[in-house]
């Protein structure tokens, strides 16, 4: 119980999620006016939501940008946290689940589990956070509350339980609260407590429901968050903060976003940043578009701050663990059309800026090509970016046509060595490249003694192995789901310079891939295609001709659901013709459910025309010298040059 007491104590971070149109932004307002923050509850289709408020949401009548506002309840100072629930906006929305403390997961009543319900409920799981549920627009023409709440037991979780049920919910899962239960002894204090715990440790997740455009079934919910939402931060501990957003304010100066871990943060604080010390301008605390200055922050509080210049969200500061990898990848390339007349080095900054805000956008300029290329969830956040360029930097920036983002990786392990000696320069690395299961992204680990290259020149290896994408032979697409293992290399006592291991890792990686048999990857959807049964014999030949794999369709009445797996390339575009198929009675949910090898490897190579021995940016050759000069060893000669002995293990 004194434990309970101590957890609740803090500030509380509680976000808002949902499929797109299930109402998340009409239930903020709610939440807010309940709260005493606003005086009226705005509307999304009046354009005058209050956590709505860039031009962009309120002419779309979407949440792009997530945003907070900051409210008392219950003595507690409680943070709202507005997600996009469009899949396109699915980074933003990610970066926000790793600073929440609590979260309310937003269902329509008519709708109910959609297919990004079920992604943002796996994102939540994932990063073990305690999970409220509302089920809303019950004032809605076929909404069925229990049917909803059925669908979200069976699809979701079998834990989720009706709030009105408290009582029964938690004696159900401890049995000495069954036994008091039974026998009418069950306290209302006990309740609490118990439902605290199991929310906690995600053993319950409580389930309201109500119309947030009617006002009904709001305040329960915000009396739930009052009694049984929790923290578990200290003021008192070691500096911590997570870097979880990056924004620009009208007056061009860099926000860095923090959630305070731990520990207090006050004006002109010095703050480590890998080898870099930078000074606390401001601290700002955020209500919309609204802040108000603050000499300190403490533990729990989400604020911006000025004067932290090169944070990227997730990032950790002080004593903190940095945010879990994100699973929201971009699936979609495009190349960025702009004004001739607009020199690059200005569209560059621009897009640099972007990518800041949203790192997941990869900005990447090819010098040889003269051209700059974006990742993107979908062709409304292309919408969105074109909008956003020309509003804040004042040039209209148009893109081509959106090409899926592959990966390559390799089949079995092999070795690959850089040397990079031009006059006055020294340094060579010898690396084992090792294939990983899928999803793993690149890893990195030293089998190389400090003897025989000192833990400095270790470190700077295991930077570069991460500082950039590292292309593959194939189709230059980014590697993944591949270990680089340091297994010997050297330095030159008055020679080795900053870069050199730069040039000598990225060279002994390339030299690898080179050696190697690459392996093309291509994305996949998961997806479920509720359908009439009349239609479904169509909809199977369709995902066989997509390349497609399924289990067997489930009926339920004059109705089936098929779910299977399929390249993202095959299904991006089916949507339109189920449609036609079923004469709009048909439903697509699609998730990505990461990368396997490519179904049309060989056509997609061909049509990329990748030539790698032609990628001077990306080179596998090393630089050696003699008498005096560098010279250039190509790759597939190269170990025969090299000055180090690779262990005989290896």
């Amino acid at each position: 119980m004194e434990e309970d007491k101590r957890a609740g104590s803090g500030p509380v971070s509680v976000g808002l999620l949902a499929h797109v149109d299930a109402g998340k932004t009409t239930l903020s307002e709610a939440l807010l006016y309940h709260a005493h923050r606003i005086r009226t509850m705005g509307r999304v289709d009046h354009q005058d939501a209050f956590l709505d408020a860039h031009p962009l949401e309120r002419a779309r009548g979407i949440t792009i940008f997530s945003d907070q506002a900051e409210f008392m309840l219950g003595g507690r100072e409680f943070f709202l946290v507005d997600t996009p629930g469009h899949v396109d906006f699915a980074a933003e929305m990610e970066r926000a689940i790793s600073v929440m403390d609590a979260a309310v997961l937003v269902l329509s009543c008519a709708e109910g589990v959609q297919g990004h319900t079920r992604t943002v409920w796996n994102l939540l799981r994932r990063a073990h956070v305690p999970t409220f549920l509302f089920l809303n627009k019950t004032d809605r023409a076929g909404a069925d509350p229990e049917r909803v709440l059925r669908e979200a037991q069976r699809q979701l979780s079998p834990d989720i339980q009706p709030a009105e049920a408290l009582d029964e919910a938690v004696a159900e899962r401890e049995d000495d609260l069954l036994e008091a239960y039974l026998a009418g002894e069950l306290s209302g204090e006990s309740v609490q407590a118990a439902a605290r715990r199991q929310i906690r440790e995600e053993r319950l997740f409580l389930c309201y429901r109500g119309s947030a455009l009617l006002d009904e079934g709001v305040q329960a919910l915000l009396d739930g968050l009052a009694s049984l939402a929790q923290t578990r931060y200290d003021p008192e501990a070691s500096f911590g903060a997570r870097v979880f957003r990056i924004r620009h304010d009208a007056q061009g100066n860099r926000l860095t976003f923090l959630k305070l871990m731990g520990g207090r943060l006050r004006v002109r604080d010095a703050v480590a940043i890998g080898e870099e010390t930078c000074r606390i301008g401001e601290i700002r605390l955020y209500n919309g578009s609204r802040f108000s200055a603050l000499r300190e922050a403490q533990a729990g509080q989400l604020v911006a701050v000025t004067g932290l210049a090169d944070c990227l969200p997730g990032q950790a500061l002080g004593q903190c663990e940095p945010a879990p990898s994100p699973l929201s990848a971009p699936l979609l390339s495009a190349r960025v059309e702009f004004p001739r007349e607009v020199p690059v080095q200005e569209v560059l900054s621009a897009f640099r800026k972007l990518e800041a805000e949203d790192p997941s956008l990869g900005v990447q300029w090819n010098e040889s090509l003269q051209e700059l290329h974006i990742r993107v969830m979908g062709v409304i956040q292309l919408e969105v970016l074109q909008e956003l360029v020309r509003e804040r930097f004042g040039f209209s920036a148009a893109f081509g046509r959106p090409e899926i983002v592959y990966r390559e990786t390799i089949a079995a392990p092999v070795l690959g060595a850089g040397h990079y000696e031009p006059l006055r320069h020294y340094a060579e690395v010898h690396v084992r490249l090792v294939p990983l299961p899928r999803g793993s992204g690149i890893e990195f680990a030293s089998r190389c003694h400090v003897d025989d290259l000192p833990l400095q020149f270790q470190n700077l290896v295991r930077t570069h192995v991460f500082e950039k994408e590292h292309l593959g032979v194939l189709t230059g697409s980014p590697i993944a789901d591949i270990r680089v293992e340091l297994l010997a290399g050297r330095a030159h006592l008055k020679h080795t310079e900053g870069g050199d291991f730069r040039q000598a890792t990225y060279r002994a990686i390339r030299q690898g891939l080179m050696k190697a048999e690459s392996i093309l990857l291509e994305p996949y959807y998961a997806f479920a295609i509720d359908a009439p049964q009349a239609c479904m014999g169509r909809v199977l030949s369709d995902i066989q001709r997509m390349s497609g794999t399924f289990d067997p369709p489930e009926t339920d009445g004059e109705r089936a659901t098929v779910r299977g797996r399929v390249p993202v390339s095959e299904m991006m575009d089916y949507a339109p013709d189920l449609a036609a198929l079923t004469k709009g009675q048909g439903h697509l949910a699609l998730r990505f459910d990461g990368y396997a090898p490519c179904h049309n490897a060989q056509e997609v190579i061909a049509r990329r025309a990748y030539c790698a021995e032609a990628d001077k940016e990306n080179d596998a050759d090393s630089v050696f010298c003699q008498k005096g000069a560098g010279f250039v060893v190509h790759w597939d000669k190269a170990d025969d040059w090299m000055h180090c002995a690779v262990p005989e293990d290896a």
